[in-house]
């Protein structure tokens, strides 16, 4: 029987960038990887450098990021990924905005990176600091992540940038969507104040109308304008009784509450929705009944016994109190639901669940039930099928299954859209979802001069994502402010061969567990943020787990004797040698050649591999070394 062929592939230079997953996964192409492995190192000053200079809101995203990096994270793979975003969050505690004595951004930005770059990282863009310097103003809409980063970097490239917004804020809808108990709203004035100092000015209050819009502000001088308004209006579900007193979206929702405002809730919610919108809804719910909840004679001697925290324990609370419920209801199934496809999602839906929250998924809304207007439950109708065949959103239900959940309140979390009212007809071209019009590379709108990002021009997405699309129409502002193109990027490497006889990676390292600091339920209440910062040990001990895919054995098959003492070694049997005539579609592939003219090659599982070192250490002839990539990204 003929022998089965072997799949493989050569390795060029964007295949070893790809696997850096981290560094790949993330929008702003932060190289995640390098900073916690500088971390693990001790070295604590250099990777705040590598975090920040690559997105310019670092400081906000190291609480309130969904980390995409994570998801990527080989160590996933193998049991739990890097807690990436708690590491970003060490290390700006220290150094970032937010430290009590923060360090000197101009060094922070213009110094050179352990890590990789893109044109697109702040050091780099310290360098071209004359471009803006004798060029018209820039007008930027909207002061929420995708305009911070907008603004962030056209003043590093020395224009003189404008940001208006209409809320008396920054932060957009990471200070009103976002809680304050997964985000501290200090770190969003430090991290705006930071921007501010670069010469960017901000005018709050400031909205954009139908007297005072995009053509007034390109009529008063400003070359170019970045449309970032954000999507702060909840969606509707078309159903009975949708409109009743008691049934509230879920954005206005948090709107209110990260406003000071109360909303009074009852003692039974329900949120229909499977996003983390309706996991940050469905949390602020339970404290707002713990908050409004009356405390008796008992428990204020309690407090001034100093043994009751004022707002208790939310679970526990709730349970002692009793029927307090809050029931998240998801058309999706368990595995299905939005908010469970990430890792930051689906520790946010456990913490949800430690602290009362109830969730039931494959059931859909029929209608609200109602008594004199108000709102007094909802019946639910099972979800058979959420998506066709071919990934579309098409729910098919099974009618006969029906049941009823009491409800004082029902919180709408199905989905946001844009608020463009403030365009005139002959403004902006819409798409027909009711979002700007764009082109997808550049950014540019219908208008000449104007451009439009985030959860405004597409489907609302992560804080980085939203701050990649700010960073992008700097650029694009850039170069059409100079009457020129995009440039093309090509990828340069610098390659260093680790020592052998010192190499070594950190204490059973493959063994550590993924931890992530949570507050104790007990001392969870109103804006306490509920996840801590890592202690300088932890943090270290984390940062060891990471599998340093920067690093890769790298084969000199001149050197090989083919003794096959790597292969016995490798503890993850992520080597093997073959002859070359079993590898399918033949290809240029590095081996070495027998005394009969058969030849070998060397096969290597880049996804398996932990990066140990063993095999390098073993081979006699140092046919295998170890050896550290890390990419640039170069305007060509």
């Amino acid at each position: 029987m003929a022998e089965r062929l072997i799949q493989a592939m050569p390795r060029d230079l964007w295949w070893f960038r790809k696997n850096v997953p981290c560094l790949e996964a993330c929008p702003v192409k932060t190289d995640a990887g390098r900073y916690v492995q500088l971390i693990a190192e001790g070295r604590f000053d250099e990777a705040y450098r590598v975090a920040r200079t690559a997105n310019p809101i670092a400081s906000i995203c190291g609480r309130a990021c969904g980390a995409p990096c994570e998801d990527a994270c080989r160590r996933g793979k193998i049991d739990a990924p890097i807690a990436i975003r708690s590491l970003k969050r060490f290390v700006s505690e220290q150094f970032g905005p937010e430290a009590l004595v923060p360090a000197a951004l101009d060094r922070v930005l213009t110094g050179t990176n352990d890590g990789s770059v893109t044109p697109f990282h702040a050091n780099r863009l310290a360098l071209r600091a004359d471009r803006g310097r004798n060029a018209p103003p820039v007008a930027v809409v909207g002061a929420g992540p995708s305009g911070l980063a907008c603004a962030h970097d056209l003043a590093l490239m020395g224009y003189r940038v404008t940001v208006f917004e209409a809320m008396p804020s920054s932060g957009g809808m990471m200070r009103y969507g976002i809680p304050a108990y997964r985000l501290a709203r200090e770190v969003i004035e430090r991290q705006t104040a930071e921007i501010e100092n670069m010469g960017v000015e901000f005018r709050f209050n400031t909205p954009l109308n139908k007297d005072f819009g995009v053509s007034e502000l390109l009529q008063q001088g400003y070359g170019a304008v970045f449309l970032a308004v954000g999507a702060s209006r909840g969606r509707s579900v078309p159903i009975e009784n949708s409109e009743a007193e008691g049934v509230i979206k879920a954005i206005d929702y948090l709107l209110n509450i990260n406003r000071g405002y109360r909303v009074a809730v009852g003692r039974k919610v329900v949120v229909i929705g499977g996003g983390l919108v309706a996991i940050d809804a469905a949390r602020t719910a339970v404290r707002e009944m713990i908050s409004g909840l009356p405390i008796s004679v008992s428990d204020e001697q309690a407090v001034e016994a100093g043994t009751l925290r004022v707002a208790l324990d939310v679970a526990r609370e709730a349970a002692r109190r009793g029927a307090l419920e809050v029931t998240v209801v998801s058309l999706e199934s368990e595995i299905e639901m939005p908010a469970m496809k990430s890792e930051q999602g689906r520790e946010e839906a456990g913490t949800a669940t430690e602290e009362g929250v109830h969730f039931l998924p494959s059931w859909g809304p029929r209608r609200v039930i109602t008594r004199e207007g108000k709102a007094t439950g909802i019946e639910l109708v099972r979800c058979t099928r959420v998506f066709d065949d071919a990934g579309r959103f098409k729910p098919e239900f099974d009618d006969n299954q029906r049941r009823t959940l009491d409800a004082d309140t029902v919180i709408l979390a199905i989905g946001q859209a844009p608020d463009l009212s403030f365009l005139r007809t002959d403004e902006v071209a819409l798409t027909a979802a009711g979002t700007l019009k764009i082109d997808p590379v550049t950014l540019a709108t219908s208008v000449p001069g104007v451009f439009a990002g985030g959860d405004a021009a597409f489907p609302p997405s992560l804080l980085i994502t939203v701050a990649r699309h700010g960073k992008l129409a700097a650029q694009s502002i850039d170069a059409y402010l100079h009457s020129e193109s995009l440039p093309k990027h090509e990828l340069r490497v610098r390659i260093e061969e680790l020592p052998t006889d010192s190499y070594a990676m950190p204490d059973r390292y493959e063994q550590r567990p993924r931890l992530v600091p949570i507050v104790p339920l007990e001392r969870r209440s109103g804006i306490t943020e509920v996840e801590s910062v890592f202690s300088l040990e932890e943090a270290r001990e984390q940062a060891g787990r990471c599998l340093y895919c920067h690093v890769h054995p790298i084969y000199n098959g001149s050197r090989c004797i083919l003794c096959n003492r790597c292969v016995d070694i490798c503890p993850e049997h992520c080597l093997h040698f073959a002859p070359a005539s079993r590898i399918a579609d033949q290809v240029p592939l590095e081996g070495v050649e027998k005394e009969s003219g058969a030849a070998s090659v060397f096969l290597y599982d880049e996804e398996k591999c932990i990066r140990c070192g063993l095999c390098a250490i073993r081979c006699p002839t140092a046919a295998i070394t170890m050896e550290r990539f890390n990419f640039e990204e170069v305007a060509g």
